[in-house]
């Protein structure tokens, strides 16, 4: 019985190996893309760093731009800094939204955040950036969407873009490559656990 349950596993994974095999072959273009990671979910700055991790062992530089992150300092950001020579990291939010409550600075900060992504997106030799909470800027409106989107497709033609956030606007999600939305199935803070380090921070 077990012998005809392997023989069968086996059928069946020879035929869906044809069938990916064929998938990687027609997909043979190379190009810079751009990924948003949205949604309600955790888990999207935690993508967006593990890709900068990854871009980093394959001996590629990365830019990080924070937008809303700052106020504090996070784990990715105490460890990322071990390696300026590969990773350029600026947090230059003043926190969230809700503990800022001005809308005025909040939008100069972004500007001045969005200024230093240009420069990122202006500069071949950055491989991935991250734009972390970006999502959030644009959301609230700091931002122009077009204007930032245009400069995302005036960037490097083998550069890619990581873009975090929850509320990705329309817009965003159009012109990128990739989109993931994190959905919430259960979080430790409905049942009264705060946000601990190492895990949200």
């Amino acid at each position: 019985m077990s012998d005809d349950i392997n023989e069968r596993h086996r059928l069946r994974m020879e035929r869906k190996k044809a069938i990916i095999d064929a998938k990687i072959a027609s997909a043979d273009k190379q190009i810079g893309i751009i990924i948003v990671n949205t949604g309600n979910g955790k888990g999207k700055s935690s993508s967006g760093f593990g890709m900068a991790i990854r871009a980093m062992g394959h001996g590629m530089k990365v830019g990080v731009v924070q937008f809303i992150k700052g106020a504090m300092q996070t784990g990715e950001e105490k460890f990322l800094r071990r390696f300026p020579e590969e990773i350029s990291f600026h947090a230059m939010g003043e926190g969230y939204t809700w503990k800022t409550q001005n809308r005025e600075r909040d939008i100069a900060k972004a500007q001045q955040a969005w200024e230093q992504a240009r420069l990122f997106l202006a500069d071949p030799e950055i491989g991935l950036v991250v734009f972390d909470e970006l999502n959030i800027a644009l959301k609230y409106k700091y931002l122009d969407v077009e204007a930032v989107i245009n400069d995302l497709l005036a960037r490097p033609p083998m550069q890619h873009v990581v873009i975090t956030g929850r509320g990705a606007p329309p817009e965003l999600i159009e012109i990128a490559d990739t989109v993931t939305e994190m959905e919430v199935v259960k979080h430790a803070f409905k049942a009264g656990i705060g946000a601990q380090a190492g895990t949200e921070w």
